[in-house]
């Protein structure tokens, strides 16, 4: 008797998007800083409507290490973002380098 093994393709994950009023409560920012974020780019999010935004659930961490620094630091918003995008870019090649590895 032959087992045949049929294995089922799973759907990935849907990522979940935030909307406005779910972001701002889930992280706690300023809606003018969380305009002014978007207006400058550094938030990813996705405009589905005049002044209407969704946010990949992954950038509710990035604002909140960002609202982290600038209070504990005592820092501009701006420097914080510098310091985030800086941290981000550490990791990258921090992963990278956990790939090369031959341990």
């Amino acid at each position: 008797m032959v087992n045949i093994e049929i294995k089922t393709i799973s759907q990935p994950y849907p990522s979940k998007k935030l909307s406005w009023q779910e972001f701002v409560s889930r992280t706690g920012i300023n809606p003018l800083r969380l305009e002014e974020l978007i207006e400058m780019d550094w938030i990813r999010c996705e405009c589905v409507g005049e002044n209407n935004y969704l946010f990949p659930e992954r950038e509710v961490l990035r604002v909140q290490k960002l609202l982290r620094l600038c209070r504990d630091l005592e820092i501009s918003t701006l420097a914080g973002m510098i310091i985030v995008d800086l941290l981000e870019r550490i990791e990258d090649l921090e992963e990278r380098l956990r790939k090369f590895s031959v341990f």
